[in-house]
């Protein structure tokens, strides 16, 4: 077992230099107060209680048979969710900016024409994450250097993926929470402080999706939008029982997210079921002149509708395997942090396995399922010498009017521009890369393609050998850690994951609920299989939440404990 051990090291650094914080310098201020404004239209307390009932834990069908039979208004349904993240941000911070006006514009404006033919996300609520462009909304990717005042990052425009579920419909209530830049496991930030779990406002709903998922698993939100460089979407999916989406990157646009190492991010849906995160990704995906990795999406992926692959017996003959590296024995760094999968966690994948069992999936664990040599390809896939480049182009068709590049922002505010949006390491040396520009670089197939080629190969083998429709484990290799107990005289840095190598390759991973630990907070499965392949991916997911509906909606607080200092 030390040889598996070093394994899961191995593959755990992969995550960590990813999503471990940025030593960036950030503008010098206290964590900032709950700001959301004092006059939100909420709705009474009657009303609201009306309304529970036919609200709570809805999905998008059953909200579009509302509309369709006039049972309910857009505009009453903007209001109730308005109220609920009214009343409960407070204590959990999940969302960061609450655009009321433009929420209730869009629903009067789709009240008033609800004759006309209508997108398939028409009336659903639903929140960004702080990192994605909103037009005329502040996009501060989490960062107090971007909320300045008289600086702050509004986005002239939306990104693609907003754009595209604007014209389906939705009403964007607001922008979610998120760690500094996306780079960290939790989700404390600079600009708004930190978000806590649903479950347990104590604990941590993991990052940098934080936000997103404790708003949705809340019922804040039908439908929430995830970023995920290393684990940001699948994670706090897992630790906040929601779905959460990992397409097959290039199946949907990251043009208009700010980067946290653009070769690797990706965007997904987040609901708190699999079919409303199969109808939104038929509504995100597509091609993008914007993002070279889209070209040619449409004849590469599997058809939509993505419901179509939604079958009950969608596990029925298949064969699933475990990564050996990530059934690892748990170890623990100096600063308490998981290089392994920690025993609780361990004990609820051997019952989810038994669950996939028992719907008719054969799992596979072998020592010999992705070897030590998988691994270090995946380390060999070299994405840091173009990490300044995806930051400029993305301040360049997506900054603010005052400043589209890092030089004119620091002119602008007299503050640096931190090391994610410049390239600079962490921990330079003489060995570190120049930066240089992905399209001009002749070393770019040694640095990333060829790489990347070489380990999504190595992972295609492997399903190949062992006959497998996929691989599955935990979206985390621990539990949430309680953020009042500091470890080792540290506030957490997790929960942690094993599943930064899923970016590297760009293969499709999925988490669903799948059950509690002993304390109520809860447990996610990983499903991933091959490039686009992402309906079938979404049909194991919906098979076992079909075979299990082990999803339990939190029970809220309105008075906790205050916001963990920075």
């Amino acid at each position: 077992m030390q040889r598996l051990s070093r394994l899961a090291q191995a593959s755990f650094a992969v995550s960590l230099c990813l999503a471990a914080p940025l030593l960036a310098q950030t503008p010098s201020q206290p964590t900032p107060p709950v700001s959301l404004p004092a006059n939100l239209p909420v709705l009474s307390a009657a009303e609201q209680a009306r309304l529970d009932p036919l609200l709570m834990e809805i999905d998008i069908p059953r909200l579009r048979a509302l509309y369709a039979a006039h049972k309910l208004t857009v505009t009453q349904v903007t209001r109730w969710y308005i109220t609920r993240i009214a009343r409960y941000d407070g204590i959990y911070r999940d969302v960061q900016t609450v655009d009321a006006t433009g929420a209730l514009a869009i629903a009067k404006h789709e009240d008033a024409n609800h004759s006309t033919p209508h997108g398939p996300l028409w009336g659903v609520p639903m929140v960004i994450k702080a990192n994605t462009a909103i037009q005329g909304l502040p996009d501060t990717d989490g960062w107090a250097g971007f909320a300045i005042p008289g600086h702050e990052f509004i986005a002239p425009r939306d990104a693609t993926v907003v754009a595209r579920l604007r014209a389906a419909g939705v009403v964007i209530l607001g922008i979610t929470n998120m760690p500094d830049f996306a780079a960290s496991d939790t989700n404390r930030s600079t600009a708004f402080g930190r978000t806590g779990n649903a479950y347990d406002v104590r604990f941590s709903p993991g990052g940098s999706s934080g936000g997103t998922v404790t708003a949705v698993t809340s019922n804040e939100a039908v439908l929430g939008t995830g970023t995920d460089t290393a684990n940001s979407i699948r994670m706090p999916s897992g630790t906040s029982s929601v779905v959460g989406l990992l397409p097959t990157r290039g199946l949907t646009s990251i043009a208009g997210i700010a980067p946290l190492d653009w070769l690797r991010d990706n965007t997904g849906p987040i609901s708190r079921n699999v079919t409303d995160v199969a109808i939104a990704l038929g509504v995100m995906a597509g091609e993008d002149p914007l993002d070279f990795r889209t070209e040619g999406s449409a004849q590469k992926a599997q058809p939509g509708p993505y419901t179509q692959y939604l079958k009950k017996d969608a596990l029925k003959g298949k064969r699933f395997g475990v990564p050996a590296f990530i059934l690892a024995t748990a170890t623990s760094d100096y600063r308490g942090r998981s290089n392994g999968m920690q025993p609780e966690t361990r004990a609820m994948l051997m019952q989810t396995l038994d669950q996939l069992r028992a719907a008719g999936a054969t799992i596979v664990i072998d020592d010999n399922l992705l070897p030590a040599s998988f691994l270090e390809l995946i380390r060999k896939v070299d994405t840091q010498p173009y990490r300044k480049d995806g930051a400029d182009q993305w301040l360049a068709a997506f900054g603010p009017a005052e400043y589209h590049t890092g030089a004119e922002y620091e002119k602008a505010t007299g503050q640096p521009m931190p090391p994610v949006f410049t390239g600079a390491p962490r921990r330079p040396s003489p060995d570190t890369p120049p930066q240089t520009v992905l399209k001009t670089d002749p070393n770019a197939d040694k640095n990333f393609f060829g790489p990347q080629r070489e380990a999504l190969a190595a992972y295609n083998d492997t399903l190949t050998k062992f006959h497998l429709d996929g691989l599955v484990y935990p979206s985390a290799q621990m539990p949430p850690p309680d953020e009042t107990m500091p470890q080792n005289g540290q506030l957490s840095g997790g929960p942690h994951s094993a599943t930064g190598w899923v970016n590297s390759i760009g293969i499709p991973a999925i988490v669903v609920p799948a059950g509690y630990y002993p304390n109520g907070l809860p447990f996610g499965l990983e499903i991933d299989t091959r490039q686009w392949h992402d309906g079938d991916l979404l049909g194991y997911a919906y098979a076992y939440e079909q075979a299990t509906h082990l999803r339990k909606p939190p029970v809220l607080v309105e008075k906790g404990l205050l916001p963990i200092p920075q």
